[in-house]
């Protein structure tokens, strides 16, 4: 037989040394039964024996969009729908929205609350390992539509799915009221805003008003007193016209006297009268006006008393009736009067009209935000069918593998330390 052949037929140093041990441990296989079942038992023991955790999760998804139609078209908030949801997811995540839950729902936590502890204390462990938020990937494109994820994970003894289900409407309706807040805010702003351009409105009617008669006024006034001085000109005027005519007058009598006419005549008659006696009078008129002496003496002293004796030259002049009537009319001004006793003067005020019809939208603006649905609960929180910790089975199998191999360890090392056995 050759060489190979005979290596071949006989046994490796290394197969020699694994079936060396094998039988060494199939010696010892009852302390390897024994610690192997212990740490089963073991494992087994604290798999029912530890407290049972549960998760349940809820699924938020952006509302409708006429849901929100209303809210939108009132033209003082915007909130499209997918705002919506973040606002309520940060709602969710907010430490004054689970603080205050936490607070209004005492009851739900009494598992968290312990001897010693505050109540911010009991919530601190609660909202630390209690509630999680979960956003999509924003990397990721598998999900149709934005959602928000909620998963919670508490132990036996606690309702997690009303605590759950109950903390998602109390962050939307917080949030629904934080949205009624504002609202009520940006109109009462805007409502503030507008009556305060109302009120400017009015005040700039009012000073215009008083402006404008004040120039009427003044413009009357103006007027009287340049009437006033026309007409005491004209006065001075026609007192200065009847003693310059008197003087007129005195000097054409004197000159009639001296010519010796009594009686009004003509320059062709004077000189017809004087031809019958010696001498010869002869007079050429050509296109001048008659001396005011051939009125005669007679006309002239009868019309130099009535100039004495006159009063009032004021019925010669036209002008001084014209003035009396616009004085007249000057006493009272029917368009200062007009402004005076307006009535309603809110129907005077230009450029108003987009104001009052803005407030009256805005009083008139109806939109039931308690009833407003921000989100869509897409998924409510379901009571789990069983626990997520512990994994009985797994942790009984891998008490049952770590049994065996501690097992093996404590019976090789029982046979290395006792008899020393050759493995080769």
């Amino acid at each position: 037989m050759s060489s190979s052949l005979r290596t071949a037929l006989v046994p490796s140093a290394h197969e020699i040394d694994l079936l060396t041990m094998f039988q060494c441990v199939w010696k010892q296989k009852i302390l390897v039964v024994l610690v192997t079942a212990g740490i089963g038992l073991i494992a087994a023991v604290y798999a029912y024996m530890v407290t049972p955790e549960y998760q349940v999760s809820g699924v938020l998804r952006p509302a409708a969009i006429n849901e929100l139609d209303a809210l939108n078209r009132s033209e003082v908030y915007k909130l499209p729908p997918n705002e919506a949801l973040t606002r309520v997811g940060a709602s969710l995540e907010s430490y004054d929205t689970r603080l205050g839950f936490f607070r209004a729902n005492q009851v739900l936590f009494k598992e968290f609350q312990q001897p010693g502890r505050s109540l911010e204390q009991s919530f601190e462990e609660f909202n630390r390992n209690s509630i999680n938020l979960i956003l999509p990937d924003p990397n990721k494109s598998d999900s149709l539509s934005d959602y928000i994820r909620l998963e919670m994970v508490y132990p036996k003894g606690i309702d997690g799915v009303a605590i759950l289900n109950r903390f998602v409407d109390y962050a939307i309706n917080n949030e629904r009221g934080r949205i009624t807040a504002d609202m009520e805010v940006i109109v009462r702003n805007r409502l503030n805003e507008l009556n305060g351009k109302l009120a400017a409105a009015r005040a700039s009617y009012d000073n215009e008003k008083e402006a404008r008669i004040a120039i009427l006024l003044e413009q009357d006034n103006l007027k009287r007193s340049q009437l006033q001085d026309e007409l005491t000109a004209l006065r001075a005027l026609l007192k200065t016209h009847r003693i310059d005519r008197i003087a007129q007058l005195n000097e054409a009598i004197g000159i009639a006297r001296s010519l010796g006419i009594r009686k009004p005549t003509t320059p062709s008659s004077l000189s017809e009268s004087e031809r019958s006696g010696a001498s010869i009078m002869r007079t050429e008129v050509n296109n001048q006006q008659i001396p005011l002496y051939f009125m005669g003496v007679d006309a002239l002293e009868a019309e130099r008393s009535a100039l004495q004796q006159r009063k009032s030259d004021e019925f010669t002049e036209v002008r001084i009736a014209q003035i009396a009537k616009e004085l007249q009319l000057l006493k009272d001004n029917r368009q200062v009067e007009i402004l005076k006793n307006r009535k309603n003067e809110e129907l005077y005020l230009s450029g108003v009209e987009p104001l009052r019809a803005e407030i009256a939208r805005l009083n008139n603006l109806n939109i039931d935000t308690s009833n407003l649905k921000l989100v869509t609960v897409d998924r409510q929180a379901l009571e789990p069918l069983s626990p997520i910790k512990p994994k009985k089975l797994l942790i009984i199998l891998g008490g049952l593998i770590v049994g065996g191999v501690l097992g093996v360890a404590l019976a090789l090392c029982k046979i290395l330390f006792s008899s020393r056995p050759k493995l080769i």
